[in-house]
């Protein structure tokens, strides 16, 4: 047992605190000793990491579960902090992304008189069987993600900040009327019934492919476990994240099913956004298993989106 004394500084360099901890202590309980003295920062709000070496733009990021020895502090050194803001459970923000998709879409289908004055929309049963198909499709998709949020995800961090609430809701809700205003239009002229019903039959193997990709991921890992391992079986055999290339061909699918351009905008900018993401994890995991050491070498696989990436 070694008792040091840590300079916990804002990164402008003014002293937050001085705190007194033992060499042994995980970052988690060091967070938990500044929330003691500061009751505004609560864990999940603070990062912490070491200053800036020569030549480098930021600090390592100090890990919950590591210990303060394993970075070398001693009494006197310094380590920055960092007010993540105001946080949200995952959990709760994923389930609003996606309640409000789940629910405005469909209103555009039972409730064209709000969406659409001044045009006469047909009855239900006899609205074209694409529309019909598109509404079931959508709120099975969203559904599924909600399941998903609370019976099938595990999550790296327990929070996010509170704005992303804000941000990401804006994407989903935003798309969702979209989209349906437009596949749901009086005037939308249906492409091939047989064409929109082999997509959508696709697409729903898409769905379930994305299923069964989520629940490996979710199986990755032990309980209690946090180190990256490589994901394998069925698609991820052959491509790295291969739930992400099972959601864009989903929605590829319901494009065409739909011949819609507002559908195609949006499954263009979801797999932009999830092209980046992949790409990061994609280096991550050849970085981390470089066959170095001991250490797996990782595998040779596409990216999300064979053979374009």
């Amino acid at each position: 047992m070694t008792l040091i004394s840590l300079d916990l500084q804002s990164r402008s360099g003014k002293t937050l605190a001085k705190l007194d901890v033992d060499s042994e202590d995980t970052v988690g309980q060091l967070k938990k000793k500044f929330h003691a003295v500061n009751k505004k920062y609560y864990p999940a709000r603070q990062r912490m990491t070491l200053p800036a070496k020569e030549g480098q733009k930021s600090g390592e990021v100090l890990k919950d579960s590591a210990k303060l020895s394993e970075y070398g502090l001693s009494s006197g050194s310094v380590v920055l902090f960092k007010d993540l803001g105001t946080q949200i459970d995952y959990s709760t923000v994923f389930f609003f992304e996606y309640f409000g998709p789940l629910v405005i879409y469909p209103l555009f289908f039972f409730l064209p008189q709000i969406f659409y004055p001044g045009q006469k929309a047909l009855p239900l049963d006899q609205r074209p069987l694409v529309q019909k198909i598109a509404v079931a499709y959508w709120m099975f998709h969203y559904a599924k993600r909600i399941f998903e949020t609370y019976f099938v995800h595990t999550f790296g961090h327990a929070t996010m900040p509170i704005k992303n609430l804000f941000k990401n809701c804006s994407y989903y809700y935003g798309f969702a009327a979209f989209v349906a205003y437009f596949v749901n239009h009086p005037a939308y002229t249906a492409p091939d019934e047989t064409l929109s019903l082999v997509c959508f039959a696709l697409a729903m193997v898409c769905q379930f492919s994305n299923f069964r990709c989520h629940t490996i991921l979710s199986n990755l890992r032990a309980p209690g476990e946090t180190a990256y391992k490589i994901p394998s079986g069925f698609l991820f055999n052959y491509i790295t994240c291969a739930n992400y290339t099972a959601e864009i061909w989903g929605w590829i699918l319901f494009t065409i099913g739909t011949h819609t351009i507002a559908a195609g905008l949006f499954t263009a900018a979801g797999a932009f956004q999830m092209a980046e993401w992949a790409r990061g994890k994609h280096k991550r995991l050849q970085k981390l298993f470089d066959g170095k050491d001991g250490r797996q070498k990782y595998p040779k696989r596409w990216v999300m989106f064979p053979p374009l990436l």
